[in-house]
């Protein structure tokens, strides 16, 4: 296991740990008592001010990434996918023949993972560690395939005004909370080698847009780009449409790949040409 002990890094000022607590300890007076005297950074009604947003994004920004780091994740595999599709065992739970229909990309998701994470034990599970958005569904399908073959997985969940936790499979030490989706997507991305998409709701079509126009336009290197269940992106997405009118370029249309099963989606990325990152927008007069 990684050691995720904290780095030292010693310094000859005085701890603000330390300051915090000798804080507690001050005599009790008008003056230590106005809200103004607290120290900044355990003041919680100054810190969630609406002037202190910029450091509570860098904040958002900067735990995950220093966690992560810690914990020695160097790459991640990304899995979008719906929270209502439900597994194989719950079909008839489902709210919608659709979505009992859908229900078989739980084992489909829970099998990629389980494969992609046995690959990498032998870097540790440093490599192409499964990331998913920590809820059920086939969040929780990609979760649960890196929990079966022993490694570990990241769940990236946001606070929802209805009561949300993480799935029971994600690794704890890598569970994460945001307030922030902006933020939230960036992790998912910023150590991305692979993106991998399930039918899902608006959610799912949010990451999947946000991520193909970050390659599209060359804001982010060409990955191996995966959509699993054709006749599902087919029927609610006429990507043929968008390139007749013009709107995107018919080379967009090889940006992303279609695939059925978890095999195939292995062989796809295995067999993804290697290219870099992109310097035009395709189809753009430069």
């Amino acid at each position: 296991m990684t050691d995720t002990k904290p780095m030292d890094r010693r310094h000859p000022l005085r701890n603000s740990r330390v300051d915090q607590e000798t804080a507690r300890h001050i005599p009790d007076t008008p003056q230590t008592r106005s809200p103004s005297y607290k120290l900044a950074f355990t003041d919680d009604d100054f810190m969630f001010r609406d002037e202190l947003r910029p450091v509570r994004l860098q904040l958002e920004l900067l735990k995950p990434e220093i966690l992560m780091e810690e914990f020695g994740v160097e790459s991640t595999i990304v899995l979008f996918g719906g929270a209502r599709i439900p597994g194989p065992d719950k079909k008839e739970t489902a709210k919608t023949e659709t979505l009992a229909e859908l229900s078989k990309y739980y084992n489909e998701a829970r099998d990629f993972s389980r494969i992609m994470t046995e690959r990498a034990k032998g870097n540790g599970h440093r490599e192409n560690v499964i990331v998913t958005g920590g809820g059920p569904g086939v969040m929780e399908a990609g979760n649960r395939g890196a929990k079966d073959a022993g490694g570990l997985s990241i769940g990236l969940n946001i606070v929802l005004p209805h009561e949300q936790a993480p799935n029971e499979y994600v690794t704890p030490e890598l569970c994460f909370n945001f307030h922030y989706f902006a933020i939230r997507k960036m992790h998912f991305l910023m150590r991305a080698k692979a993106i991998v998409v399930f039918p899902g709701g608006f959610g799912t079509l949010d990451e999947m847009f946000e991520s193909l126009t970050l390659i599209q336009t060359g804001r982010m290197n060409r990955v191996p780009f995966l959509l699993f269940g054709r006749s599902f992106w087919e029927n609610i997405i006429n990507w043929e449409a968008l390139a007749d009118a013009g709107t995107i370029s018919p080379k967009d249309l090889e940006l992303f790949k279609f695939v059925e099963t978890a095999e195939e989606a292995v062989r796809a990325i295995d067999d993804w040409p290697e290219e870099g990152p992109r310097d035009e927008i395709v189809g753009r007069e430069s």
